[in-house]
């Protein structure tokens, strides 16, 4: 099955995500993709929308493989499978540029506020799809710290691989359907238009208008 967009995607999420309409949830999207997700999931749950900021860490010479991820604080998961073939200064090199990407995006997004916070909340963490789990892995691990109520992973689709390596890091996982043949997150969507940063910051900005 493929979703028309990222926004038939979400109005399917927020469908499966129903018992916890009244319980007042934080959705927060993983930028840029997952952003208008949140803020429509959050709309019909009744919750709060924001961002979690976490970055794919890339493979040496294969950029759209994932070696790992990181979230904004530094904290790193890498790829068992891959440990043996990644170089340790080629680590070191692109977490330090995934790091200074998510200290930009943390200045623009939250210049003028504090991120909300999942303490105590039910929070739910939402992306586009997950072919590998790595960056949905730190969201979880870096909302998971602060310390919420219940944290709940919410996908349109992932791979069986990706969905075992996430779960031990939630409360509950709600994903629409898994897929064995996963080449990327684009091929389950009719449109998967890019989010640019002007788009990512209106989301963020009109969520928190009123704030």
């Amino acid at each position: 099955m493929k979703f028309l967009d990222r926004l038939d995607a979400a109005e399917q999420l927020s469908v499966a995500l129903s018992a916890y309409r009244g319980s007042f949830p934080l959705v927060l999207g993983i930028p840029r993709g997952a952003l208008p997700m949140a803020r429509l999931i959050a709309q019909r749950l009744g919750g709060d929308m924001d961002a979690v900021l976490v970055r794919k860490l890339r493979f040496p010479g294969a950029p759209e493989l994932a070696m790992g991820a990181m979230d904004a604080s530094g904290w790193t998961y890498l790829n068992p499978d891959l440990s043996a073939s990644i170089n340790a200064h080629d680590v070191a090199q692109e977490k330090a540029h995934q790091l200074k990407v998510l200290q930009a995006r943390e200045e623009a997004y939250f210049h003028d506020r504090e991120p909300l916070s999942p303490l105590d909340r039910t929070v739910i963490v939402v992306d586009d799809g997950l072919a590998t789990g790595a960056t949905m892995l730190a969201a979880l691990h870096s909302v998971w710290v602060q310390r919420p109520k219940t944290l709940v992973c919410a996908v349109p689709v992932a791979s069986p691989q990706a969905l075992a390596l996430v779960k031990p890091w939630c409360d509950t996982v709600v994903c629409l359907q898994t897929e064995t043949d996963f080449q990327a997150v684009g091929q389950f969507y009719e449109s998967f238009d890019q989010v640019d940063d002007m788009q990512a910051l209106n989301i963020l900005h009109g969520a928190h208008l009123h704030a």
